[in-house]
This record gives structure tokens, C-alpha cells and sequence, in this order.
């Protein structure tokens, strides 16, 4: 795992061991064990009544305002079901997650049918609570940094792009996911699943795909937010997964290749046999995110740890995701959450960043794809930023196309 001044540049499974999966349907649980547990930082659950939330982005640090072109009222509404409560030391002294219950069982507002006729309206992404306390709003954090990327529009007013584009940007922008109940058997896995010791995290795979990988602190903290994963959201294309696929192979090996253990010391190298080989199946799995080159941004310091989210080098033909995470400073991931972007996301992004990477010029950058400009504009149409340009430009191109 690279890590430069607190920020990940690559992602690995250093300090967390994986355990042998369980299975139901299509989806894989794979635990991950924490080999070694630090009591510094602690995760805690914090429950929203309501079905939607409005976070006011007014406010972020001036570092980040600058590069997202963040305005004043511009507000990021989501599904926010819950948030998390991060307490920490700075000296390395033990802490304790809080209790964090907002409504009591008698609350009216706790109730599904009338919270999805509120809205709450929170302050800021990550907030501070205290002198050591922060309080975060979990994916919405690397969502938020998705929906935002170049979020200001052309640079320079070219006159290809619509009057829209030029004054107010990707304003708005939209990203679609699906709630955890939608993929299909992964309440029932998280409810039956045996939970280890010293788990810390959990790889969560639908027909083999890495869907997401979460990990927190402490053993105590996984058990506490284990059921919250139900409540998060994931990609389309894990939810289509889920109805395709009624089950994955078996990735154990048979019980006829397994040595019979004669001695003590046959069972160790068994058992150091079976760690080494559901790590390789842990590094199979996540394949596609491990060690892959990351573009992350600094959101708060808390002491020895940075709370960070980062997006995968975006690369079309390969499985991207985006997420958040605390790193210690010595690289040691202690909290982390990830979601797999669908294709069509990952191709917004990526035109997005071909954009700005050349000022917005469309000729320059249709001419980095080795593409026409009629071509880039239509791939602009197809990717749902028809908005951006000018009509005399579509036109143009519609005209050209025949």
C-alpha cells in the first residue's frame, strides 16, 4: 500500500487477514480479521428517521470549495439512512464508541411510512461534534466527491457549450444507485453469517463481483454496524447480478486434497495452508481494486489519522470503484467503504475528466480518442451531457451524422 503525505495512492489488505467465505445465492461474504486491534479510534452508528437527507455543501473547507467549485446554496440530497460517529486520541489512549440512538421506539418519525414524507437537512459531509468527535455521512462522503468532479464546467467560455454550462456548470448532476435490500439475498446473508472474533471487515461479492469492502477499527464496532450494510447502496449493475445468478461455485478445496493431520504440527501447517489460501482468494476477488492506482482528496485530519475518499484510476474497460476512508500515519487502514461504479458512471467520469484535462476544448479533446468532433459530441449526447453543449452545436453535428 503507497501512501504520500496521509493520502492512498494504492489499496491493499495489509493488516487484515481474510476468512474463509460464506455464501448464499450469488452472494459471497468474505470476513476480514484485523491482526492487530488499536483502541484510538472508534465507529459508532448514528440512525436517521427520515428516508432522504439535504446536506448543505456551503460551508466545506476552502481547500476543497476551490477544486469542486463548490457555490453558495448548493445543496447534495440523497438517501441518508444513517451516519457514522468517529471518536479518537491523539496520544494512542483507548476511547469508546458512543452510544448515538437519536429516537426513542415511540418516535412517530422512526416509522417507514411517515419518514419517507420528511426530509432532514444536515450540515456539511463531516462535521465536527467535539473536541475529538466527528460525524460523517458514510458513501455519501465519495459520492459527493463523484457528483462534484469538475463540477464547475468549461474553464474558458468557448462558445460551443450552452449558456447553462457556462453560468452554472454540471448543475445539477445525478447518480443513481440501488438500497442494499435490492440485492437479492443479502439481508438473509447478513442476518445467518457467523461473525468472527476479531472480524474487522467484510468483502461483499455477488456472482464473484466485488460489490463493496468495508472495514472499521475494532471487532466491537464491525458487530455494531454489521446489519447497516443492508441500509447502504450499491451499483446497478450488483443488483442485476443478484437476479441473474442463483448461485456461485464453491471456492474451498475438496476434502480428498486436504492432508490428514498426524501431529500438532501437521495441524499448524494445515491451518497456515488454509490462511494462505483464502488471502490468495481475498486478492482474486478483489482483484480489480487492489493495487490499483488511486486519485484521493484530503477531507479532515483528526490527529495521527486523515479521513480521505478516493475514485480508482478510471479506466472504461475494467471494474472501477469509488470510496472513503481513515488512514493512520504509518498507512494502516482503520475505516473504509467502497462502491463499484456502473459502466455508465464510470464513462461520465472519465469524458469529464478527458474535458477538463484539455480546457473543455472539444476539438483537443475528441482529438486525445482519436475521434471526430461529430463523434465526441455524439458520445457527449449519449452519456446524458447533451445539456452542456450549444444547439448550434448539436445541430451541426446531427446535420453531419445525415
Amino acid at each position: 500500500m503507497k501512501v504520500t503525505t496521509g493520502l492512498l495512492q494504492t489499496l491493499s489488505l495489509q493488516g487484515l487477514v481474510p476468512a474463509p467465505p460464506q455464501q448464499c445465492g450469488a452472494v459471497r461474504l468474505l470476513p476480514l480479521l484485523r491482526s492487530q486491534v488499536r483502541d484510538d479510534l472508534r465507529l459508532s452508528l448514528r440512525r436517521y428517521g427520515e428516508a432522504i437527507g439535504m446536506v448543505a455543501l456551503e460551508g466545506e473547507p476552502d481547500s476543497l470549495r476551490a477544486d469542486r467549485g463548490i457555490v453558495p446554496g448548493l445543496k447534495y440530497i440523497g438517501y441518508v439512512p444513517h451516519g457514522l460517529v468517529v471518536s479518537y486520541s491523539e496520544d494512542g489512549s483507548p476511547v469508546a464508541a458512543l452510544g448515538t440512538q437519536l429516537h426513542s421506539q415511540g418516535d412517530a418519525r422512526a416509522d417507514g411510512h411517515a419518514a419517507a414524507r420528511c426530509v432532514r437537512l444536515l450540515h456539511r459531509m463531516v462535521k465536527r461534534e467535539g473536541e475529538r468527535t466527528l460525524r460523517l455521512l458514510p458513501m455519501h462522503l465519495a459520492m459527493e466527491g463523484l457528483l462534484s468532479l469538475h463540477f464547475g464546467g468549461p474553464d474558458i467560455a468557448w462558445s460551443e457549450y450552452s449558456r447553462r454550462a457556462i453560468r452554472y456548470g454540471l448543475d445539477p448532476r445525478s447518480e443513481s444507485a440501488v438500497p442494499g435490500r435490492a440485492i437479492a439475498n443479502l439481508e438473509e446473508a447478513l442476518r445467518v453469517f457467523e461473525i468472527h472474533d476479531a472480524q474487522c471487515g467484510v468483502m461483499i461479492c455477488v456472482a464473484d463481483a466485488l460489490a463493496s469492502i468495508f472495514v472499521v477499527p475494532n471487532p466491537s464496532d464491525y458487530r455494531a454496524l454489521h446489519r447497516s450494510l443492508i441500509e447502504d447502496f450499491y451499483g446497478e449493475l450488483i443488483a442485476q447480478y443478484s437476479q441473474q445468478y442463483r448461485s456461485v461455485l464453491s471456492l474451498g478445496r475438496s476434502e480428498s486434497s486436504l492432508p490428514v493431520p498426524r501431529s500438532v504440527a501437521d495441524l499448524r501447517r494445515w491451518l497456515s495452508d488454509e490462511r494462505a489460501h483464502w488471502a490468495d482468494v481475498g486478492q482474486v476477488l478483489a482483484g480489480g481494486f487492489l493495487g490499483r492506482g488511486l486519485r484521493a482528496e484530503r477531507l479532515y485530519r483528526m490527529g495521527p489519522f486523515v479521513l480521505q475518499r478516493f475514485v480508482t484510476s478510471l479506466q472504461i474497460s475494467d471494474e472501477n470503484h469509488i470510496g472513503e476512508a481513515i488512514v493512520r500515519e504509518d498507512g494502516t487502514v482503520e475505516y473504509m467503504k467502497s462502491f463499484r461504479l456502473s459502466d455508465k458512471q464510470v464513462k461520465r467520469a472519465y469524458l469529464l475528466q478527458v474535458l477538463a484535462a484539455h480546457h473543455w476544448n472539444l476539438d483537443a479533446a475528441a482529438a486525445s480518442q482519436r475521434q471526430t468532433r461529430d463523434q465526441w459530441v455524439e458520445r457527449l449526447r449519449n452519456a446524458g451531457f447533451e445539456y452542456l453543449l450549444s444547439d448550434a452545436v448539436l445541430r451541426a453535428a446531427r446535420k453531419r451524422s445525415g
